[in-house]
């Protein structure tokens, strides 16, 4: 059975599934035509780090999300990772402590 593979935009691995990420979030007035494609793992860990309210004002774009150093380090983790691990993502103490806003 030939299973169905797409590329993550952010980590450029293969993997089963992707999901849309806005750049800029809904709720921070983003447009439907703002968006990459994540792989699961990359989608959690980017809402993981960041508040909403920074992905809207200073991580709007692919290669800003991509030169920012908390993001560097995890690619550097998950590019080693298959396409189909079962990744485990924690928020970042300044989200647990802040929250997403």
């Amino acid at each position: 059975m030939n299973k169905e593979t797409h590329i993550c935009d952010l980590c450029e691995r293969k993997v089963p599934r992707i999901t849309e990420h806005h750049l800029i979030p809904r709720e921070k007035g983003g447009r439907f035509d703002e968006t990459i494609w994540l792989c699961v793992p990359c989608h959690k860990q980017v809402h993981a780090l960041y508040s909403n309210y920074e992905l809207a004002v200073r991580l709007n774009s692919l290669p800003r999300l991509k030169d920012d150093e908390k993001i560097k380090r995890y690619l550097k983790f998950i590019k080693k990772q298959p396409g189909d691990a079962n990744v485990t993502i924690k928020k970042s103490k300044a989200i647990r402590k802040k929250g997403r806003y």
